[in-house]
């Protein structure tokens, strides 16, 4: 993390824009929302047929990680910065009625939302709370599996939050995730600009040293792909992909 960084006001860049995000997803946004993204990225058609359309309106993901994740039925299942909720849905569908799925995430909207959507269709399995992925409220080794799609480059704290995902987690627990990271490192004026890392490219990490974090913090990476599919629609963005090789990856690992 920069040490110019402002990180209040990257938390509530942050929480403005997903709050705009929450009540507004048919805004314009830097990033792309919706159904063509997920079934673009590679979600089952199937599977969101199930899931609510307003979390599917919502979903501002960067990758599919499911395939690597192999979520089993009765799995108890964490989302990290659960947003929308849809992610926290489908892997309720996979875990079914006897798994559990609990999303967490910092905007107090998306929670409230995501709850509501859970609660009116019928989801009894997956359950919204609001926190901070680098302070998670849960007792050591409680879950199978943690998920998370497009939040952890927001974290000026990766470190902490992978030691976090590393401590909930059972001993052969999995973690899967996609997320945005950069071929180069970026130069301070951009890692250190609060506006840039609410549009997910000021902490982008380099793709090496995410890598090495996660390991650092006691898994061993099993997968690491590009996700091509995947295209930032603001031209600062876009230029920033072209200069530093922004860019989503999926990831898996194990405890």
């Amino acid at each position: 993390m920069s040490e110019a960084l402002d990180t209040d006001k990257l938390e509530r860049e942050v929480k403005s824009m997903y709050q705009e995000v929450a009540e507004s997803s048919d805004a314009e946004f830097h990033f792309e929302t919706g159904r063509d993204l997920a079934v673009r990225l590679g979600y089952d058609p199937d599977d969101l047929d199930y899931v609510p359309d307003v979390a599917i309106d919502s979903f501002a993901g960067v990758g599919y990680y499911f395939d690597v994740a192999e979520l089993e039925s009765g799995a108890d299942v964490l989302d990290l910065g659960s947003g929308s909720g849809m992610d926290a849905f489908v892997a309720g569908l996979h875990v079914t009625e006897t798994g559990a799925v609990t999303g967490i995430d910092m905007t107090t909207e998306q929670v409230e939302k995501a709850n509501d959507l859970a609660t009116d269709n019928g989801f009894h399995n997956v359950t919204f709370r609001e926190g901070y992925i680098e302070e998670l409220p849960f007792e050591d080794a409680s879950f199978d599996a943690v998920i998370s799609n497009g939040v952890l480059n927001l974290s000026a704290e990766k470190r902490t939050v992978f030691e976090e995902a590393n401590r909930v987690l059972k001993p052969g627990g999995q973690l899967a995730l996609s997320d945005i990271v950069s071929e180069q490192r970026m130069p301070e004026s951009i890692k250190s600009d609060a506006d840039l890392w609410a549009a997910c490219i000021g902490g982008a990490e380099q793709i090496g040293s995410y890598t090495r974090l996660i390991e650092a913090a006691g898994f061993s990476v099993t997968e690491t792909r590009e996700n091509t599919q995947y295209e930032f629609l603001s031209d600062r963005a876009a230029n920033a992909c072209g200069k530093y090789g922004v860019k989503s990856v999926t990831v898996g690992a194990i405890k």
